[in-house]
C-alpha cells in the first residue's frame, strides 16, 4: 500500500497531463499521473467520489473509466471511495447503469449510490439548501467533472459540480430561488464549497463538450486530465486553459470577490503546462441565460421525478 508524504506546497499544485484516448491503459495511466503529481494524499477513510452524472447522455457525464481509475487510485491508499450523486434528471442508479459507470465500477466492488437524507445549510444571501449528510459527513471528497461549457455558468468544472450535493428537487428549488440573481446563486456555491469537507479534484477533459451545456453540447477533443487537491485550483488551471479571465466566468468572479486563495494565486505545474493544449474552436456561450426555472418548468420537473419514482 502506498505511503502519504508529510508534504504540503503553501502554492496551489494542479497536474496536467494529456490523455487523448477513452482506453483502459491511458485513462489508468493519466488519472494515476495527475493524482500522484498532485500532491493530493486521501484520508484513509471515507472518500465522496462525486461524478456529474446529470443525465443519462455519455458526453454529459464524467467518463466511467475516469471514475473507476479514480475510485482504484484511491483504494491503493486505503482511502474508502463512495462513489454518489444525485442527478437533476432520473436516478444515480438509473443514469449510472446508462453510461457504463456501474459496470466499469464491478471489477473495484463498488456501486453507484445516491445523495440524499438533506441537511439544511443557510446561505449567507438568504435562504438554505438540503445538503446530502453524506457530502458532510465524509472525510473528504474527490469532484470529478467533465470539461463542459454551460449556457448558465459559461463553463462548469469541480466547483460546480458540488451543486449536485443538493438532494434531489432541492437543486430544482435552488435554481427557482437563488436563481433570480446570477451573483446570489453563484455566492451560493462558494458557500457550499466552504461548508464541505477538503474538496479536491479530477477533470475529464479528453473529450469536453463545447458550443451550449451542459447537456446538448458538441463534443471537442480537449486531450486533456487534470487534478488538484483544491478543486478551486484545478479549476483556474481549465479556465486559463481555455484562456478565460475571471469577468467572464461568474462562478470564478464569486470566488475571487470571496478572497479564495487558490482563485487568486498562480498555480505550480509539476507535469504540463496550460498552454500545452490547444483549446482553439472551443466555443463558450457568449450570453448566459436565465438561471432561475420557470414555475411550469419546475412543476414539469417535479412530475419527471415523481414517474420515474413510481416506475423505477
Amino acid at each position: 500500500m502506498k505511503e502519504s508524504p508529510p508534504f504540503a506546497s503553501p502554492q496551489p499544485v494542479v497536474a496536467l497531463a494529456a490523455c487523448t484516448s477513452y482506453t483502459p491503459q491511458a485513462v489508468s495511466a493519466a488519472v494515476g499521473s495527475v493524482l500522484e503529481a498532485s500532491q493530493w494524499r486521501p484520508p484513509r477513510g471515507l472518500v465522496l467520489v462525486k461524478p456529474n452524472l446529470l443525465r443519462a447522455l455519455p458526453l454529459a457525464c464524467s467518463h466511467p473509466l475516469v471514475v473507476a481509475a479514480a475510485c482504484q487510485w484511491l483504494l491503493d491508499y486505503g482511502a474508502r471511495p463512495f462513489v454518489a450523486d444525485s442527478p437533476g434528471f432520473g436516478t444515480a442508479q438509473g443514469v449510472a447503469q446508462a453510461i457504463g459507470l456501474q459496470q466499469a465500477l464491478q471489477p473495484l466492488h463498488l456501486s453507484v449510490h445516491a445523495l440524499d437524507d438533506p441537511v439544511p445549510l443557510p446561505l449567507h444571501g438568504g435562504g438554505q439548501w438540503g445538503i446530502a449528510r453524506a457530502a458532510l459527513e465524509a472525510e473528504a471528497l474527490l469532484s470529478l467533472p467533465r470539461v463542459k461549457a454551460h449556457c448558465q455558468m459559461r463553463v462548469t468544472l469541480a466547483v460546480k459540480n458540488l451543486f449536485g450535493c443538493i438532494c434531489g428537487l432541492g437543486k430544482v428549488l435552488a435554481h427557482t430561488r437563488q436563481g433570480n440573481s446570477l451573483e446570489h446563486f453563484t455566492a451560493s456555491i462558494v458557500d457550499l464549497w466552504q461548508a464541505l469537507p477538503p474538496v479536491a479534484g479530477l477533470a475529464d477533459g479528453i473529450i469536453a463538450m463545447h458550443g451550449t451545456g451542459p447537456a446538448k453540447g458538441s463534443p471537442f477533443p480537449l486531450g486533456c486530465v487534470g487534478a488538484a487537491a483544491d478543486a478551486v485550483a484545478l479549476d483556474v488551471a481549465l479556465y486559463r486553459l481555455l484562456g478565460l479571465q475571471p469577468a467572464q466566468v461568474p462562478l470564478w468572479a464569486a470566488l475571487c470577490k470571496a478572497d479564495v486563495p487558490a482563485a487568486l494565486l498562480p498555480a505550480r505545474y509539476p507535469l504540463c503546462q496550460p498552454t500545452a493544449f490547444s483549446s482553439a474552436g472551443f466555443c463558450l456561450p457568449e450570453d448566459l441565460v436565465e438561471i432561475s426555472f420557470k414555475p411550469q418548468r419546475m412543476a414539469a420537473s417535479i412530475v419527471r421525478r415523481l414517474w420515474r419514482a413510481v416506475v423505477g
